[in-house]
């Protein structure tokens, strides 16, 4: 059934509708709304589970673990410094295998102070273990949150999942969403049967100590597990789009296959970038977009397969390098292009830091400084560029 709702709101739906039994979590904007909606839901009894109110993001993810640990299918949602504040215990999650799903409303990390949206704060925990998606828009976000549970709880992965929905340009938006019937999503999400758990009757040791004779090996042995969930999560991105009609592919176009010169990106700033491409579409001029929807684990060959024989590929980051030459998802895909020897010429591009507005326009204004500019453009090459910044 299609509702015009607000995405914060749909997001809880989405984890009503996973059947969650225990939310713990601490509000922090942009993604407060997410936790008011399910605790009202659980408080008017239309949702079956136990929320659990703590005193700091480090506590909610604390309770989170505990009650996954104990066989409980389990939800949680952050944002900017509350996804820090929780830095730690996210890489106990992963490390003990548990299915837990968060949404995060990306926000600006401080200083200064930001309530905005940029991608600073996922891309601070982006090697924490879990398994990171990105949303364009709302039918996304509630989309990702159900087929979360079914990558996370099988037997094959047992990793936790992050769904990345950006802070107010899409938490705050209403948006017409088609929400599936609970009869629909209780059968492509089955009930959660934990392999190990935490029982007084059946004592079992989790997150035990590792001396340096074990320690390497369990990482690697975790490293393995999120590779290897890649062939998982596209099964079920398969499945759920036989099932629900919708199409979702770990990366995804638009206009690609005739352009020379595409973009990169991730988020809801793609829609922005898909009407620039139709602008230049309109002056006769092509362009195409790769959109990554799974950052972790970073789909190296997807992409290779799709920027092979591209000409100029500009990578659009949403957060600072932190002293070094690239943003992170630049360095993904320059890793890309060494892997598998392709061969185009590689941009950088910082926009939207802090919730700077970035247009259709400004996307066109790229295009044509990366494809008719002859000046500077060795410079182009060498550094990223950050659009808009007054200096």
């Amino acid at each position: 059934m299609k509702r015009g709702i607000e995405v914060s709101l749909a997001a809880a739906e989405a984890a009503k509708l996973s059947r969650v039994e225990v939310v713990a979590a601490y509000p922090i904007t942009p993604q407060t709304h997410i936790v008011e909606h399910l605790s009202e839901l659980v408080a008017d009894g239309e949702m079956d589970a136990v929320y659990v109110t703590v005193e700091s993001e480090h506590s909610a993810m604390s309770a989170c673990i505990g009650a996954a640990a104990s066989g409980a299918r389990t939800f949680t949602s952050t944002s900017a410094q509350g996804l820090e504040l929780m830095h730690e215990t996210l890489f106990i999650a992963s490390a003990l295998r548990l299915p837990i799903v968060m949404a995060v409303a990306n926000r600006a990390l401080s200083a200064p102070l930001s309530i905005w949206n940029d991608h600073s704060d996922v891309m601070a925990a982006r090697d924490c273990g879990w398994i990171q998606l990105f949303c364009e828009n709302g039918q996304e976000v509630v989309d990702s949150i159900i087929m979360a549970y079914r990558i996370a709880e099988d037997n094959r992965v047992l990793l936790p999942v992050m769904v990345n929905l950006d802070g107010f340009l899409l938490s705050h938006v209403v948006e017409p969403i088609d929400f599936p019937s609970q009869k629909e999503v209780d059968k492509f999400l089955p009930d959660y049967k934990p392999l190990f758990t935490l029982h007084p009757d059946r004592p079992v040791t989790m997150g035990a100590y590792a001396t340096p004779e074990l320690y390497t090996e369990a990482k690697f042995a975790q490293e393995q597990a999120i590779l290897n969930s890649l062939p998982v999560i596209k099964e079920v991105f398969k499945d759920f789009t036989n099932r629900f009609k919708r199409k979702y592919n770990v990366v995804e176009t638009y206009n690609l296959e005739n352009s020379d010169t595409v973009f990169v990106a991730m988020g809801s700033i793609n829609e922005n970038i898909m009407t620039a491409i139709d602008e230049l579409k309109k002056e006769k001029m092509s362009c195409g977009l790769v959109k990554i929807r799974l950052f972790r684990p970073f789909p190296f060959s997807e992409i290779a397969s799709l920027l092979e024989k591209k000409k100029n590929i500009i990578v659009i980051d949403r957060a600072m390098p932190g002293g070094s030459m690239n943003g992170p998802v630049f360095n993904e895909i320059s890793a890309v292009l060494r892997r598998y020897d392709v061969r185009g010429e590689l941009y950088n591009y910082i926009v939207g830091l802090g919730g700077r507005d970035v247009l259709p326009d400004d996307f066109i204004s790229i295009y044509d400084e990366v494809t008719k500019s002859k000046k500077d453009k060795q410079k182009l090459k060498a550094n990223y560029k950050v659009i808009g910044v007054r200096v």
